[in-house]
């Protein structure tokens, strides 16, 4: 497994969650660190480790719908691999 480095663009969703303690993706172009086998898993954690930390702190059906809607409107600016 290798670390990348998944770069984010939140414009569009960080209005939305003024609510949440969201961590290392609190700004509008959070950078994240993962470990994946392939660039598209690397995309895939860094999305799915926000949607953790947003339902960790409200664990609530309408949450989910919230967080399904809004993984939609995050992009993913550049995936590298620093080495």
């Amino acid at each position: 497994m290798k670390v990348y480095k998944v770069e984010l663009d939140m414009t569009y969703v960080l209005a939305r969650l003024k609510k949440f303690n969201l961590k290392e993706y609190n700004t509008q172009f959070p950078i994240i660190f993962v470990e994946a086998n392939d660039p598209d898993e690397a995309c895939h954690l860094a999305t799915y480790q926000l949607a953790a930390i947003l339902i960790q702190q409200e664990a609530t059906r309408e949450n989910a719908l919230f967080i399904k809607d809004l993984i939609y409107d995050i992009n993913i600016s550049k995936v590298r691999c620093p080495e």
